[in-house]
Protein backbone atom coordinates (compact mmCIF):
# COMPACT_ATOMS: atom_id res chain seq x y z
CA UNK A 1 0.00 0.00 0.00
CA UNK A 2 0.69 3.49 -0.61
CA UNK A 3 0.34 5.96 2.01
CA UNK A 4 -0.74 9.60 0.63
CA UNK A 5 0.03 11.89 3.64
CA UNK A 6 -0.68 15.30 1.44
CA UNK A 7 -2.89 14.86 -1.39
CA UNK A 8 -0.09 13.30 -3.52
CA UNK A 9 2.71 11.40 -3.74
CA UNK A 10 5.86 12.53 -1.40
CA UNK A 11 7.56 13.63 -4.50
CA UNK A 12 4.44 16.02 -6.03
CA UNK A 13 3.81 12.90 -8.01
CA UNK A 14 0.49 10.93 -8.85
CA UNK A 15 -0.03 8.66 -6.20
CA UNK A 16 -1.28 5.66 -8.30
CA UNK A 17 1.88 6.02 -10.82
CA UNK A 18 3.90 5.63 -7.26
CA UNK A 19 1.40 2.59 -6.15
CA UNK A 20 2.74 0.90 -9.32
CA UNK A 21 5.88 0.97 -8.79
CA UNK A 22 5.65 0.14 -5.24
CA UNK A 23 3.87 -3.34 -6.68
CA UNK A 24 6.41 -3.59 -9.67
CA UNK A 25 9.43 -3.55 -6.90
CA UNK A 26 7.24 -6.46 -4.93
CA UNK A 27 7.34 -8.57 -8.51
CA UNK A 28 10.87 -7.77 -8.62
CA UNK A 29 11.01 -10.07 -5.20
CA UNK A 30 10.89 -14.04 -6.18
CA UNK A 31 7.95 -15.77 -4.24
CA UNK A 32 5.97 -12.80 -3.71
CA UNK A 33 2.38 -12.86 -4.97
CA UNK A 34 0.95 -9.38 -4.78
CA UNK A 35 -2.68 -10.05 -3.39
CA UNK A 36 -3.90 -6.46 -3.11
CA UNK A 37 -2.98 -2.73 -4.02
CA UNK A 38 -4.28 0.35 -2.22
CA UNK A 39 -3.77 3.89 -1.66
CA UNK A 40 -4.44 4.93 1.63
CA UNK A 41 -5.13 8.79 2.61
CA UNK A 42 -3.76 10.37 5.55
CA UNK A 43 -4.54 13.77 6.71
CA UNK A 44 -1.87 13.60 9.58
CA UNK A 45 0.14 10.66 10.10
CA UNK A 46 -0.29 8.73 13.29
CA UNK A 47 3.10 8.50 15.35
CA UNK A 48 2.25 5.33 16.40
CA UNK A 49 0.43 3.44 13.94
CA UNK A 50 1.01 5.24 11.02
CA UNK A 51 -2.66 5.12 10.04
CA UNK A 52 -5.52 6.40 12.45
CA UNK A 53 -7.56 3.15 14.68
CA UNK A 54 -10.51 2.73 12.38
CA UNK A 55 -8.04 2.26 9.17
CA UNK A 56 -5.73 -0.08 10.85
CA UNK A 57 -9.10 -2.05 11.86
CA UNK A 58 -10.57 -1.88 8.53
CA UNK A 59 -7.28 -3.09 6.98
CA UNK A 60 -7.00 -5.68 9.47
CA UNK A 61 -10.19 -7.18 8.58
CA UNK A 62 -9.16 -7.56 4.87
CA UNK A 63 -5.37 -9.12 5.88
CA UNK A 64 -7.57 -11.30 7.69
CA UNK A 65 -9.79 -12.41 5.02
CA UNK A 66 -7.44 -12.86 2.63
CA UNK A 67 -5.28 -14.26 4.71
CA UNK A 68 -1.80 -12.09 4.22
CA UNK A 69 1.52 -12.87 5.47
CA UNK A 70 2.95 -9.88 4.36
CA UNK A 71 2.18 -6.23 4.08
CA UNK A 72 4.43 -3.79 1.82
CA UNK A 73 4.35 0.04 2.80
CA UNK A 74 5.60 2.10 0.47
CA UNK A 75 7.37 4.33 2.33
CA UNK A 76 8.77 5.41 5.46
CA UNK A 77 8.01 3.26 8.69
CA UNK A 78 9.21 3.76 11.67
CA UNK A 79 10.08 1.18 14.15
CA UNK A 80 7.50 1.87 16.62
CA UNK A 81 5.02 2.42 13.74
CA UNK A 82 6.26 -0.97 12.23
CA UNK A 83 5.87 -2.90 15.56
CA UNK A 84 2.34 -1.79 16.22
CA UNK A 85 0.91 -2.52 12.95
CA UNK A 86 2.91 -6.45 13.20
CA UNK A 87 1.27 -6.86 16.20
CA UNK A 88 -2.09 -5.25 15.15
CA UNK A 89 -2.38 -7.10 11.78
CA UNK A 90 -0.13 -10.52 13.21
CA UNK A 91 1.88 -10.18 9.74
CA UNK A 92 5.21 -9.15 8.88
CA UNK A 93 5.53 -5.36 7.60
CA UNK A 94 8.09 -4.07 5.03
CA UNK A 95 8.95 -0.43 4.32
CA UNK A 96 10.14 0.66 1.21
CA UNK A 97 13.77 0.69 2.66
CA UNK A 98 13.54 -2.70 3.88
CA UNK A 99 11.98 -3.62 0.57
CA UNK A 100 14.82 -2.25 -1.42
CA UNK A 101 17.08 -3.94 0.99
CA UNK A 102 15.75 -7.44 0.15
CA UNK A 103 15.36 -6.96 -3.53
CA UNK A 104 18.90 -5.95 -3.22
CA UNK A 105 20.12 -9.21 -1.64
CA UNK A 106 18.71 -11.35 -3.81
CA UNK A 107 19.83 -9.63 -7.01
CA UNK A 108 23.59 -8.74 -6.21
CA UNK A 109 25.67 -11.14 -7.99
CA UNK A 110 29.06 -10.26 -7.64
CA UNK A 111 31.06 -10.14 -4.32
CA UNK A 112 31.83 -6.75 -4.16
CA UNK A 113 27.63 -6.35 -4.39
CA UNK A 114 26.85 -9.14 -1.99
CA UNK A 115 29.32 -6.89 0.86
CA UNK A 116 27.81 -3.82 -0.55
CA UNK A 117 24.17 -4.33 0.21
CA UNK A 118 25.41 -6.85 3.80
CA UNK A 119 26.64 -3.25 4.73
CA UNK A 120 23.59 -1.16 3.74
CA UNK A 121 21.61 -3.45 5.70
CA UNK A 122 23.58 -3.17 8.70
CA UNK A 123 23.84 0.29 8.60
CA UNK A 124 20.01 0.50 8.00
CA UNK A 125 19.83 -1.84 10.93
CA UNK A 126 21.52 -0.16 13.10
CA UNK A 127 19.85 3.12 13.17
CA UNK A 128 16.61 1.35 13.79
CA UNK A 129 18.45 -0.75 16.58
CA UNK A 130 19.22 2.57 18.27
CA UNK A 131 15.18 3.84 18.00
CA UNK A 132 13.22 0.59 18.60
CA UNK A 133 14.83 0.21 21.77
CA UNK A 134 15.69 3.37 23.00
CA UNK A 135 12.78 3.32 25.57
CA UNK A 136 13.92 -0.01 27.17
CA UNK A 137 15.96 -0.02 29.84
CA UNK A 138 17.47 -3.55 29.81
CA UNK A 139 20.24 -4.25 31.28
CA UNK A 140 22.75 -7.44 31.95
CA UNK A 141 25.84 -8.02 33.45
CA UNK A 142 28.44 -10.66 32.02
CA UNK A 143 32.12 -11.59 31.75
CA UNK A 144 34.22 -8.73 30.06
CA UNK A 145 34.45 -10.69 26.94
CA UNK A 146 30.27 -9.95 26.28
CA UNK A 147 30.49 -6.61 27.73
CA UNK A 148 30.87 -4.49 30.96
CA UNK A 149 28.84 -5.17 33.96
CA UNK A 150 25.08 -2.79 33.37
CA UNK A 151 26.09 -2.77 29.56
CA UNK A 152 22.79 -2.10 28.09
CA UNK A 153 21.38 -4.18 25.19
CA UNK A 154 21.03 -2.21 22.95
CA UNK A 155 24.79 -0.99 23.25
CA UNK A 156 25.75 -4.21 22.78
CA UNK A 157 23.44 -5.27 19.75
CA UNK A 158 24.90 -1.41 18.58
CA UNK A 159 28.39 -2.74 19.01
CA UNK A 160 27.67 -5.81 17.47
CA UNK A 161 26.51 -4.61 14.62
CA UNK A 162 29.65 -2.24 14.76
CA UNK A 163 31.90 -5.36 14.83
CA UNK A 164 30.29 -6.57 11.62
CA UNK A 165 30.33 -3.24 9.33
CA UNK A 166 33.95 -2.84 10.18
CA UNK A 167 34.71 -6.35 8.91
CA UNK A 168 32.77 -6.08 5.78
CA UNK A 169 34.45 -2.72 5.12
CA UNK A 170 37.74 -4.42 5.70
CA UNK A 171 36.44 -7.21 2.72
CA UNK A 172 34.92 -4.65 0.59
CA UNK A 173 38.63 -2.32 0.95
CA UNK A 174 40.34 -5.61 -0.84
CA UNK A 175 37.58 -5.66 -3.36
CA UNK A 176 37.43 -2.56 -4.34
CA UNK A 177 41.00 -2.25 -4.51
CA UNK A 178 40.91 -5.25 -7.04
CA UNK A 179 38.54 -3.51 -9.24
CA UNK A 180 40.86 -0.42 -9.47
CA UNK A 181 43.21 -2.42 -10.37
CA UNK A 182 40.88 -3.81 -13.30
CA UNK A 183 39.84 -0.72 -13.78
CA UNK A 184 43.61 0.62 -14.52
CA UNK A 185 43.75 -2.47 -17.16
CA UNK A 186 40.68 -1.35 -18.58
CA UNK A 187 42.44 1.79 -19.17
CA UNK A 188 45.42 1.09 -20.82
CA UNK A 189 42.64 -0.03 -23.71
CA UNK A 190 43.02 2.40 -25.90
CA UNK A 191 38.73 2.34 -26.37
CA UNK A 192 36.25 4.91 -24.78
CA UNK A 193 34.00 4.08 -22.19
CA UNK A 194 30.45 4.22 -22.80
CA UNK A 195 27.87 3.92 -19.96
CA UNK A 196 23.85 2.75 -20.11
CA UNK A 197 21.85 4.95 -16.96
CA UNK A 198 18.79 5.53 -16.45
CA UNK A 199 16.06 4.77 -14.59
CA UNK A 200 14.77 0.96 -13.45
CA UNK A 201 13.46 -0.51 -16.14
CA UNK A 202 14.10 1.61 -18.39
CA UNK A 203 15.29 -0.96 -20.89
CA UNK A 204 19.09 -0.68 -20.52
CA UNK A 205 19.91 -4.32 -20.40
CA UNK A 206 17.26 -4.68 -23.21
CA UNK A 207 19.80 -2.30 -24.82
CA UNK A 208 22.80 -3.83 -23.74
CA UNK A 209 22.34 -7.29 -24.66
CA UNK A 210 21.34 -5.95 -28.11
CA UNK A 211 24.52 -4.08 -28.66
CA UNK A 212 26.93 -6.38 -27.36
CA UNK A 213 25.20 -9.91 -27.41
CA UNK A 214 26.01 -10.26 -23.77
CA UNK A 215 23.41 -12.14 -21.67
CA UNK A 216 22.57 -10.21 -19.18
CA UNK A 217 19.21 -10.50 -16.79
CA UNK A 218 16.92 -7.87 -18.58
CA UNK A 219 13.21 -8.65 -17.25
CA UNK A 220 10.32 -6.51 -16.86
CA UNK A 221 10.51 -5.70 -13.43
CA UNK A 222 12.74 -3.02 -11.24
CA UNK A 223 16.24 -3.51 -10.00
CA UNK A 224 17.24 -6.56 -13.02
CA UNK A 225 20.43 -5.40 -12.90
CA UNK A 226 22.37 -4.57 -9.84
CA UNK A 227 26.15 -4.83 -10.15
CA UNK A 228 28.23 -3.41 -13.50
CA UNK A 229 28.74 -5.48 -16.35
CA UNK A 230 31.30 -3.88 -19.00
CA UNK A 231 32.20 -5.27 -22.46
CA UNK A 232 34.73 -4.22 -24.78
CA UNK A 233 32.41 -4.38 -28.34
CA UNK A 234 33.10 -3.14 -32.16
CA UNK A 235 29.63 -1.37 -32.34
CA UNK A 236 28.38 -1.21 -35.92
CA UNK A 237 27.96 2.00 -37.48
CA UNK A 238 27.03 3.63 -40.26
CA UNK A 239 30.43 4.56 -40.86
CA UNK A 240 31.69 1.07 -39.91
CA UNK A 241 32.69 -0.60 -36.78
CA UNK A 242 33.89 1.69 -33.85
CA UNK A 243 35.53 0.31 -30.71
CA UNK A 244 34.47 0.65 -27.23
CA UNK A 245 33.69 -0.51 -23.62
CA UNK A 246 30.09 -0.81 -22.88
CA UNK A 247 29.08 -0.83 -19.13
CA UNK A 248 25.39 -1.42 -18.27
CA UNK A 249 24.96 -0.61 -14.41
CA UNK A 250 22.34 -0.48 -11.75
CA UNK A 251 18.80 1.21 -11.88
CA UNK A 252 17.97 4.34 -10.24
CA UNK A 253 14.63 4.88 -8.72
CA UNK A 254 13.15 7.64 -6.41
CA UNK A 255 13.94 8.72 -2.63
CA UNK A 256 16.93 6.19 -3.37
CA UNK A 257 17.33 5.60 0.75
CA UNK A 258 20.39 7.98 1.49
CA UNK A 259 22.47 4.41 3.09
CA UNK A 260 21.51 2.70 0.03
CA UNK A 261 23.03 5.34 -2.57
CA UNK A 262 25.89 5.52 -0.37
CA UNK A 263 26.40 1.90 0.03
CA UNK A 264 26.53 1.49 -4.04
CA UNK A 265 28.40 4.74 -4.60
CA UNK A 266 31.36 2.44 -5.56
CA UNK A 267 29.23 -0.11 -7.78
CA UNK A 268 28.17 2.70 -9.75
CA UNK A 269 31.46 4.94 -10.09
CA UNK A 270 32.00 2.72 -13.20
CA UNK A 271 29.85 5.90 -14.44
CA UNK A 272 32.56 8.48 -13.43
CA UNK A 273 35.04 7.16 -15.98
CA UNK A 274 32.47 7.33 -18.30
CA UNK A 275 34.22 9.23 -21.87
CA UNK A 276 30.32 9.58 -22.84
CA UNK A 277 26.89 8.86 -20.82
CA UNK A 278 23.58 7.47 -22.17
CA UNK A 279 20.82 7.91 -20.78
CA UNK A 280 18.54 5.34 -21.45
CA UNK A 281 14.60 7.02 -20.64
CA UNK A 282 11.25 4.79 -21.00
CA UNK A 283 9.76 7.24 -23.45
CA UNK A 284 6.46 5.16 -22.50
CA UNK A 285 6.36 6.06 -19.11
CA UNK A 286 3.60 8.46 -17.78
CA UNK A 287 6.15 10.26 -15.56
CA UNK A 288 9.13 10.20 -17.89
CA UNK A 289 10.28 13.39 -17.26
CA UNK A 290 10.57 13.03 -13.49
CA UNK A 291 12.54 9.80 -13.90
CA UNK A 292 14.71 11.65 -15.64
CA UNK A 293 15.27 14.83 -13.28
CA UNK A 294 15.52 11.44 -9.95
CA UNK A 295 18.76 10.10 -12.83
CA UNK A 296 20.19 13.71 -13.25
CA UNK A 297 19.91 14.19 -9.22
CA UNK A 298 21.54 10.82 -8.73
CA UNK A 299 24.43 11.37 -10.93
CA UNK A 300 25.25 14.88 -9.85
CA UNK A 301 25.31 13.04 -6.19
CA UNK A 302 27.69 10.36 -7.44
CA UNK A 303 29.62 13.24 -8.79
CA UNK A 304 29.91 12.93 -12.39
CA UNK A 305 31.53 16.14 -13.72
CA UNK A 306 29.17 18.40 -15.89
CA UNK A 307 31.76 18.24 -18.81
CA UNK A 308 30.74 14.80 -19.51
CA UNK A 309 29.33 14.16 -22.77
CA UNK A 310 25.81 12.83 -22.40
CA UNK A 311 22.72 11.82 -24.43
CA UNK A 312 19.68 10.71 -24.52
CA UNK A 313 18.08 7.29 -25.81
CA UNK A 314 14.06 7.92 -25.51
CA UNK A 315 13.37 3.94 -25.41
CA UNK A 316 10.47 2.17 -25.47
CA UNK A 317 8.94 4.41 -28.40
CA UNK A 318 7.44 0.82 -29.72
CA UNK A 319 5.09 1.37 -26.92
CA UNK A 320 3.90 4.37 -27.63
CA UNK A 321 0.34 5.15 -29.44
CA UNK A 322 0.50 7.21 -33.24
CA UNK A 323 -0.44 10.72 -31.50
CA UNK A 324 2.17 10.15 -28.74
CA UNK A 325 4.90 8.50 -30.84
CA UNK A 326 4.61 11.75 -32.59
CA UNK A 327 4.65 14.16 -30.45
CA UNK A 328 8.08 12.30 -28.90
CA UNK A 329 9.31 12.49 -32.60
CA UNK A 330 8.79 16.29 -33.05
CA UNK A 331 10.39 17.02 -29.65
CA UNK A 332 13.72 14.94 -30.52
CA UNK A 333 13.52 15.89 -33.80
CA UNK A 334 14.03 19.68 -31.89
CA UNK A 335 16.69 18.47 -29.69
CA UNK A 336 20.13 17.31 -30.98
CA UNK A 337 21.30 15.03 -27.86
CA UNK A 338 17.87 13.25 -28.14
CA UNK A 339 17.55 10.17 -29.94
CA UNK A 340 13.88 7.79 -30.12
CA UNK A 341 13.84 4.37 -30.76
CA UNK A 342 13.35 0.88 -29.47
CA UNK A 343 15.89 -1.25 -27.66
CA UNK A 344 13.48 -4.41 -27.94
CA UNK A 345 12.93 -3.79 -32.24
CA UNK A 346 16.10 -2.05 -32.59
CA UNK A 347 14.54 0.89 -34.25
CA UNK A 348 16.30 4.18 -34.28
CA UNK A 349 19.76 2.52 -32.93
CA UNK A 350 22.10 2.79 -36.04
CA UNK A 351 20.97 6.70 -35.46
CA UNK A 352 22.20 6.64 -31.72
CA UNK A 353 25.33 4.83 -32.80
CA UNK A 354 26.33 6.99 -35.40
CA UNK A 355 26.25 10.10 -32.67
CA UNK A 356 28.31 7.98 -30.33
CA UNK A 357 30.96 7.33 -33.00
CA UNK A 358 30.71 11.32 -33.52
CA UNK A 359 30.91 11.87 -30.04
CA UNK A 360 34.20 9.62 -29.53
CA UNK A 361 35.37 9.35 -32.86
CA UNK A 362 37.83 12.12 -31.59
CA UNK A 363 39.19 11.15 -28.72
CA UNK A 364 40.62 7.73 -30.19
CA UNK A 365 44.18 8.65 -31.90
CA UNK A 366 46.94 7.37 -34.14
CA UNK A 367 50.45 9.05 -34.52
CA UNK A 368 54.08 9.04 -34.78
CA UNK A 369 55.96 10.10 -31.80
CA UNK A 370 60.02 10.29 -32.08
CA UNK A 371 61.72 9.96 -28.57
CA UNK A 372 65.46 9.93 -27.97
CA UNK A 373 67.28 6.91 -27.78
CA UNK A 374 67.56 7.68 -23.52
CA UNK A 375 63.82 8.67 -23.08
CA UNK A 376 63.34 5.43 -21.71
CA UNK A 377 61.15 6.60 -18.83
CA UNK A 378 58.72 8.02 -21.22
CA UNK A 379 58.81 4.71 -23.34
CA UNK A 380 58.53 2.04 -20.72
CA UNK A 381 54.78 4.18 -19.45
CA UNK A 382 54.03 3.93 -23.28
CA UNK A 383 54.64 0.48 -22.98
CA UNK A 384 52.71 -0.21 -19.76
CA UNK A 385 49.67 1.91 -20.96
CA UNK A 386 49.61 -0.75 -24.25
CA UNK A 387 49.32 2.11 -26.58
CA UNK A 388 52.44 1.18 -28.74
CA UNK A 389 51.73 -0.06 -32.27
CA UNK A 390 55.18 -0.34 -33.33
CA UNK A 391 58.66 0.84 -32.92
CA UNK A 392 60.99 1.76 -35.11
CA UNK A 393 64.94 3.22 -34.76
CA UNK A 394 65.47 5.88 -36.28
CA UNK A 395 68.16 8.35 -36.98
CA UNK A 396 67.39 10.75 -34.26
CA UNK A 397 65.31 8.74 -31.63
CA UNK A 398 63.08 5.43 -31.73
CA UNK A 399 59.77 6.17 -33.66
CA UNK A 400 56.63 4.92 -32.26
CA UNK A 401 53.27 4.17 -34.00
CA UNK A 402 50.68 5.27 -31.25
CA UNK A 403 47.00 4.66 -30.59
CA UNK A 404 45.49 5.84 -27.83
CA UNK A 405 42.82 7.85 -26.21
CA UNK A 406 42.48 11.80 -25.75
CA UNK A 407 42.66 10.91 -21.90
CA UNK A 408 45.68 9.27 -22.02
CA UNK A 409 47.57 11.76 -24.72
CA UNK A 410 46.72 14.37 -21.63
CA UNK A 411 48.45 11.49 -18.81
CA UNK A 412 51.27 11.45 -21.09
CA UNK A 413 51.85 15.12 -21.56
CA UNK A 414 51.42 15.73 -17.78
CA UNK A 415 53.81 13.24 -17.05
CA UNK A 416 56.76 13.72 -19.65
CA UNK A 417 55.57 17.42 -20.95
CA UNK A 418 59.19 17.62 -22.79
CA UNK A 419 57.89 14.83 -25.14
CA UNK A 420 53.87 16.39 -25.14
CA UNK A 421 53.03 15.42 -28.94
CA UNK A 422 49.89 18.33 -28.54
CA UNK A 423 52.68 21.08 -28.22
CA UNK A 424 52.55 23.82 -25.13
CA UNK A 425 49.30 24.30 -23.64
CA UNK A 426 49.51 28.16 -23.87
CA UNK A 427 50.06 29.08 -27.40
CA UNK A 428 52.37 32.53 -26.58
CA UNK A 429 54.40 29.84 -25.07
CA UNK A 430 57.85 29.14 -26.67
CA UNK A 431 58.00 25.22 -27.51
CA UNK A 432 60.40 22.97 -25.53
CA UNK A 433 63.24 22.67 -27.82
CA UNK A 434 64.00 18.71 -27.60
CA UNK A 435 65.18 16.11 -29.90
CA UNK A 436 61.26 14.38 -29.85
CA UNK A 437 58.98 15.76 -32.71
CA UNK A 438 55.81 13.96 -33.84
CA UNK A 439 53.77 14.01 -36.95
CA UNK A 440 49.91 13.61 -36.74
Amino acid sequence: MHPDTRGGDRSGRDPRLALGEAVSLAHALPGLEVAGEDVVRLPKPHPGMLFGSGKVEELRALIEADEIDLVLIDGNVTPVQQRNLEKAWKVKLLDRTSLILEIFADRAATREGVLQVDLAALTYQRTRLVRAWTHLERQRGGLGFVGGPGETQIEADRRAIDEQMHKLRRQLAKVVKTRELHRAARAKVPYPVVALVGYTNAGKSTLFNRLTGADVMAKDMLFATLDPTMRAVTLETGAGGFDVILSDTVGFISDLPTQLVAAFRATLEEVLDADLIVHVRDISHPESEAQARDVDTILEQLGVKRDTPRIEMWNKSDALDMDALEAAANVAARRDDVYLGSALSGQGLRRLLDRVASELGDSVSELSLTLPFDAGRARAWLHEEGVIQSETAGDTGVVLALRWTDRQAQRFGAAFPEFDPRGPEDPEEEPVNTPGGWTP
